[in-house]
């Protein structure tokens, strides 16, 4: 039989109050007050607490505090991502980005889910993983729902909504956000 947390991580609908799931949520508000509170600059010591709140980042990782998930294991970065300002990040699914991708200010990625019938909805919910692929820039107020996944190379304008896959190599905005145009780094090499 399934943990609920393995529930979790799989898409199932899953009780968010077992006790394991509850202890990892703790676990990560602890490091996160100290991040946002006690540190709030990137220090040595930061960089200690973000390596034990999010231990699946490449070389290069940065936040700028400060900066909300739940779980923080269930983030999984390449290498040179960078989180701007109050970015929020609901890991109850695996959320993996690639490497050299930027995360503007109040950008909110989420993997968390709610059924839709109200009964099972008051026990229960599920959760749908979000990739970004490489070299990807995710504008300012930016919501990545669940089960995304932005192709490598794109662009999320601002403010933009994402509700369903994005190609590679793409520019999207709006609500919800659409493909406007196919971004090619040759021809833009020569502005």
């Amino acid at each position: 039989m399934k943990t609920e947390k393995e529930k979790m991580v799989s898409g199932e609908y899953y009780n968010a109050f077992d006790p394991e799931l509850v202890k990892g949520r703790r676990a990560a508000k602890i490091l996160l007050h100290n991040l946002n509170v006690k540190e709030y600059r990137i220090t040595k010591k930061a960089k200690e607490i973000l390596a034990a709140l999010i231990p699946n980042a490449g070389s290069g990782f940065y936040i700028e505090p400060p900066f909300h998930c739940d779980y923080g294991y269930n983030i999984f970065c390449g290498e040179n991502v960078y989180f701007n300002v109050n970015c929020v990040v609901l890991d109850c699914a695996p959320v993996t980005i690639g490497s050299n991708v930027f995360i503007a200010p109040n950008v909110q990625i989420y993997t968390a889910s709610h059924p839709l019938d109200a009964e099972l909805r008051k026990t229960l919910e599920n959760a749908y993983p979000v990739t970004i692929g490489d070299d990807c820039w995710i504008g300012g107020n930016a919501v990545i729902c669940p089960g995304v996944t932005i192709g490598k190379g794109s662009v999320i304008g601002a403010g933009s909504v994402v509700t369903k896959d994005i190609p590679d190599n793409s520019l999207a905005v709006g609500n919800p956000a659409k493909v406007i145009r196919k971004l090619n780094q040759e021809s833009e090499s020569n502005i």
